[in-house]
């Protein structure tokens, strides 16, 4: 099967492409693809703009996910603004700065994913997935992208610091995606009846 992922930002779509492969998905994307302003007032509904997009202009299944960090200490913020919280470059440290001086029980953060599909007849699945942990003090870590170098889970370890099939297990993305995984089975078997 073959579907069109909605997204530019490489570090997710290689992500996705290593998570929905087992499926037997295979994850693509177009050159030229749109990209419809983000307006949504949650990451399921960004996810489903995106994605309903490039099902339109592709008339192919899409696949769009939606993801941000939320932290308690600054009121949900980036939330949904996540992509667009402060300057390219400078993303991680705005946090870190905003967060200085606060102790690691103050730090507390979740990472959340919507995913969402979109069939050329107009069917939706939607997902969600939700990884709990806390803003680092400093960035650590060569691996991920985004805010993944001051993401700490559990154990102190940033999302940077895990190899691929570590994040994979307990990612926002990967629950989300393990989820979208049982409801796509769900809905293509209800499509072969």
């Amino acid at each position: 099967m073959q579907y069109i992922i909605a997204t530019h930002n490489q570090g997710k779509l290689a992500e996705l492409r290593r998570i929905l492969a087992p499926m037997g998905i295979e994850a693509v994307t177009v050159e030229g693809l749109s990209e419809p302003e983000e307006n949504g007032a949650t990451f399921a509904e960004n996810a489903y703009i995106k994605a309903a997009a490039a099902c339109r202009e592709t008339g192919k299944p899409a696949v769009a996910d939606d993801s941000g960090l939320c932290i308690d200490a600054l009121g949900g913020e980036p939330g949904v603004r996540t992509a667009r919280y402060a300057p390219v470059g400078q993303r991680k440290l705005t946090v870190l700065q905003k967060l200085s001086g606060l102790p690691r029980p103050q730090r507390t953060a979740r990472f959340v994913s919507a995913v969402c599909c979109v069939f050329p007849d107009g069917r939706v699945i939607t997902a969600e997935g939700i990884c709990e942990g806390y803003i680092g003090t400093a960035c650590r870590g060569d691996g991920g992208f985004g805010y993944d170098p001051i993401f700490e889970i559990e154990d102190g370890r940033t999302f940077a610091e895990l190899d691929d099939g570590e994040k994979d297990a307990i990612s926002h993305r990967g629950k989300a995606l393990r989820l979208f995984k049982q409801k796509l089975q769900e809905e293509l078997e209800k499509s072969l009846c």
